[in-house]
């Protein structure tokens, strides 16, 4: 999103939670001192369970335009963490709006706002699911995204706010979290592939899920906030693939066999599963003229590659006596 913003010549603001270790290892390559005259990226410590930190933030930075993408996003973890899940994902966003509320009261600038809604939403929704489809929550992660998605269209209606709700399927890349299924096999596969590892621990290998790529998706979210109204958009390739059939397209690309390193793990299993999310994204193709560029075998091939490197260099610094721990390889 930043470097997507950052090409449009913006410059931006981003809020991060204080941590007694670095945690902007994603964005380095952005972030340059904030005391020089060419910086275009400023960090600020901030969360959304402090409501009135985000209104000094909102107030010192003056945005345009918000993007709110922050949540705890983990949907196994939701089930281990729901009240904290709940407080974040439901109550963070409501204390964002009643931010961005008080500030347009209070210095008459009307603010653009995007909401990251979730797949998650739908749940045991029939698929394919579109705007219309009735959203069916399995997890408490879902269960606050609904909340949140219902924050935002209720305080559009009732303060005029331009609030758009993008409810997108979910999209991956090589800067995935290694704790997500799609990073953790791509992580895996080229530990594998480099001798680091010999086994992988999934869970439901049927769930079926509509993965895009989040470079594409990042220009929906811009596009969503650049219309003269408001309005809420799902997001999605239209395809749907199963954890089984991502695990057979990328060990075959790098030549393997998943089935002699894959054990199943019932710690990974959710208490209640979503069998399949597959989207719609008609209504963003006519009004955005917005549409998916790349393609599921070209964005597993993609992860593969990256993490196939990123193991190589891993072994060159064990040959050359760095140590890695197993839990740091074993993820």
């Amino acid at each position: 999103m930043a470097e997507l913003l950052l090409a449009k010549g913006y410059t931006v603001h981003g809020i991060i939670r204080r941590a007694s270790t670095f945690n902007t290892d994603r964005i380095e390559h952005l972030h340059s001192d904030e005391h020089e005259p060419t910086a275009r990226v400023f960090l600020h410590y901030g969360d959304l369970a402090d409501g009135s930190g985000l209104r000094r933030i909102i107030d010192a930075c003056l945005p345009d335009e918000i993007y709110h993408l922050g949540a705890q996003s983990h949907v196994r973890v939701s089930f281990d963490e729901p009240e904290y899940t709940a407080d974040i994902v439901a109550l963070g966003t409501l204390r964002l709006l009643e931010s961005v509320r008080d500030h347009s009261s209070r210095t008459g600038r009307r603010l653009r706002v995007y909401q990251a809604g979730s797949s998650e939403m739908f749940g045991a929704s029939p698929a394919p699911q579109s705007e219309k489809s009735p959203f069916h929550p399995r997890s408490p992660y879902a269960v606050g995204k609904v909340a949140a998605h219902w924050f935002a269209v209720n305080y559009r209606e009732a303060y005029g706010m331009f609030v758009s709700n993008g409810i997108l399927f979910n999209h991956e890349s090589p800067r995935r979290g290694e704790t997500f299924v799609t990073r953790k096999i791509t992580r895996a596969l080229g530990r594998i592939k480099m001798g680091l590892i010999d086994k992988l621990y999934l869970g439901n290998l049927e769930a079926r899920r509509d993965w895009g790529f989040a470079g594409d998706y990042v220009d929906a979210m811009w596009l969503m906030l650049q219309q003269d109204v408001a309005d809420d958009y799902v997001i999605a390739t239209g395809e749907s693939h199963s954890v089984r059939e991502f695990l057979d397209t990328a060990f075959e690309y790098a030549d393997l066999d998943w089935r002699r390193y894959v054990e199943i793990d019932e710690r990974y299993l959710r208490p209640t599963e979503v069998d399949v999310l597959q989207g719609d994204a008609s209504k963003a193709r006519k009004h955005l003229g917005w549409s998916p560029k790349v393609s599921f075998r070209s964005l597993v091939e993609m992860m593969v590659d990256e993490d196939t490197e990123l193991a190589r260099q891993e072994l060159t610094l064990r040959n050359a006596g760095h140590q890695f721990g197993p839990r740091a390889l074993a993820r």
